[in-house]
């Protein structure tokens, strides 16, 4: 989850470096370093904490080079202290890495055998040190750094930068994502192109199991073999203006306000101008008899509310699963099965570590994904893109509401497919969906509003999230929002589950924050929270106005919302969700698009 660079620039590295860190800042952000190579010798500055703080260092302590490689550090092994931050440097050599060496201690107790300490807590100085004895046996630093990987187990991306060369940078990736820039007599690496896109557009992806030697001239790329291969240079466009706050106070709430334009831009590429759904021909719904969903976090929620619009539009059975259990557990995958993952950033480790497992016996693998170029979309069948842009707050917004977007444009189009829906209701369904821009930025309107309530949520220690049928999922969804960025103690319920357990929870201290849409199931949702009034819960009843006409006397906070079809009824209450969580994070005083101890891109175990 860490972020990695490196440079060989023309120009002075170590802003260049700071500026990659600051786009990658967002997979972590616990200490921070960066190493160059001046005049050949090697040097590094490093500090605990955000960013801010390297930055700081630098003014005071400046590092000259134009050679040089960079980290910003979510920490595994080992606490965020000054010492176990990366660069890690072992005499000529230094490290920057994200992922985890499984056989670390193995290869700690070989080199101690050898005579050589340990400074840190951290399995990365394990490699400094490994490269730096196989240099002492006479190796060539390429030499140094191929013997190194040829010993690792796990997960990794790594780059290497040597004393006394500074036209050298030896990067390799398995498990974790890397990329090279091209430039004009410069090359740089990175963890994803967004770090890349100041200095270069121009990206080579490393396939799994490659590693790099990098000089200004260009880049050699060998495979896991250790043979010469060609990996494909493209054009990768990262609009600047979508990694930048543009006048917001938070990322957050910049995404927030992004969502009616993704949306419609999604929209606009999946819904053709004759009213057809724009699917790539080969996604066959009839060829399958039920689809498995994988998925973590935000991605598994989304994932829950396609459930109820696959078994209910399709008639097709849906299995959902969190990646990290279906990994090990191993499930037996029939044949007529389409494995479909969710994920924002298309390199979340436990999800594409489901994906292989499910290759060669699903019958098709899709991924709904963000991000094109990835680990994930690379190896599925099928990629749709959300088209969410790039989202840097770690608490998923937009790229939620676009996953919801494109899968229930899936669903709609294995009903037609299945013969389940009728072309008189499939056209209502999207004209509804095409109005759905409008009512976002509706609901927008009641930020005000849902500040005030915020205002009075974040005095408290716990709240419960209720919703029913497909409202469910945006309980837990909303639960976990305002878990991650307020740190407020918050669970989502289904609502009829309440009376069996939860319910014992709810006091005159327990805000209670019902989500009921005007639905088929409103009225089973308004007895629910009935049970809650009874017992003294504070209810913040999240409704249409008709909603609260009929339900609202009594409960202790009301939010409306624009009246929405119930099969997109998720989608929308997405936003209330989304800004109540906002806004008790900064009523808190919290950090609201670097919570602690969380990153955003999960690409180890």
């Amino acid at each position: 989850m860490c972020g990695i660079i490196g440079v060989l620039s023309n120009h002075e590295a170590a802003p260049q470096l700071v500026e990659a860190l600051k786009r990658l800042e967002y997979r972590g952000y616990d200490s921070a370093g960066i190493a160059t190579v001046q005049n050949g010798t090697l040097n590094r500055r490093r500090a605990v904490g955000k960013l801010v703080n390297l930055s700081d260092l630098l003014v005071h302590e400046p590092l000259a080079g134009k050679a040089g490689i960079g980290h910003t550090r979510w920490a595994t092994h080992g606490a965020p202290t000054l010492s176990n931050a990366h660069p890690h440097r072992a005499g000529n050599v230094a490290v920057v890495h994200n992922g985890i060496i499984e056989n670390f201690r193995e290869l700690r107790a070989e080199l101690a055998q050898k005579g050589i300490e340990f400074t840190t807590d951290t399995d990365t100085e394990t490699i400094a040190l490994m490269a730096q004895s196989l240099l002492q046996d006479g190796k060539s630093p390429v030499e140094a750094a191929r013997g190194t990987l040829a010993r690792l187990e796990g997960a990794f991306a790594l780059c290497f930068l040597f004393e006394n060369e500074d036209n050298l940078l030896i990067a390799a990736r398995k498990g974790s994502p890397l990329a090279i820039g091209h430039g004009d007599g410069e090359m740089f690496v990175g963890s994803d192109a967004i770090a890349l896109a100041p200095m270069t557009n121009s990206i080579t992806y490393l396939e799994e199991g490659d590693h790099a030697v990098l000089t200004r001239a260009g880049v050699k790329i060998f495979d896991e073999t250790g043979a010469p291969c060609a990996r494909e240079k493209r054009l990768v466009q990262v609009d600047a203006a979508r990694v930048e706050k543009s006048g917001h106070k938070h990322f957050m709430a910049k995404e927030i306000a992004e969502q009616p334009t993704v949306i419609g831009e999604a929209l606009g590429h999946y819904i053709n101008a004759d009213g057809t759904i724009n699917l790539p021909d080969d996604l066959d719904f009839t060829a399958i008899d039920r689809v498995t969903m994988v998925a973590c976090g935000t991605g598994y929620y989304a994932c829950m509310a396609a459930k109820y619009w696959f078994e209910q539009i399709a008639r097709l059975p849906v299995e959902i699963d969190i990646a990290s259990e279906f990994r090990y557990r191993e499930p037996p995958v029939p044949a007529r099965t389409m494995a479909l993952y969710a994920s924002q950033s298309g390199e979340t480790a436990d999800t594409l570590a489901a994906l292989r497992y499910t290759a060669g016996k699903a019958a098709q693998i899709v991924s709904v994904i963000n991000v094109p170029e990835s680990s994930i979309a690379r190896e599925s069948d099928i990629a749709l893109p959300i088209l969410a842009g790039p989202e840097i707050g770690v608490a998923s917004t937009k790229a939620f509401t676009c996953q919801l977007t494109v899968l229930v444009l899936m669903a709609l189009r294995a009903a037609q497919a299945r013969g389940e829906i009728s072309d008189e209701d499939l056209r209502t369904h999207l004209t509804a969906m095409r109005a759905l821009p409008g009512l976002l930025s509706h609901a927008m309107e009641q930020s005000g509003a849902m500040e005030k309530v915020s205002r009075k949520l974040a005095e408290t220690s716990d709240i419960l999230f209720l919703g029913r049928g497909a409202m469910y999922p945006l309980a837990l969804e909303g639960a976990l929002k305002l878990k991650e960025i307020s740190y407020i103690h918050a669970e989502g319920y289904a609502s009829g589950e309440l009376k069996h357990g939860p319910i014992a929870l709810v006091d005159e201290q327990t805000p209670v924050i019902v989500m009921a849409p005007r639905d088929r199931l409103f009225e089973k949702t308004v007895s629910n929270m009935q049970e809650v009034m009874a017992r003294g819960g504070k209810v913040v009843l999240i409704s249409d106005a008709q909603g609260i006409k009929e339900a609202g006397e009594g409960v202790w906070q009301t939010v409306q919302m624009p009246a929405v079809s119930e099969l997109l009824a998720p989608i929308l209450y997405a936003v209330p969700a989304q800004l109540l969580a906002y806004h008790t994070a900064v009523a808190k005083g919290t950090d609201v698009d670097q919570p602690r101890n969380l990153a955003k891109s999960v690409t180890v175990e």
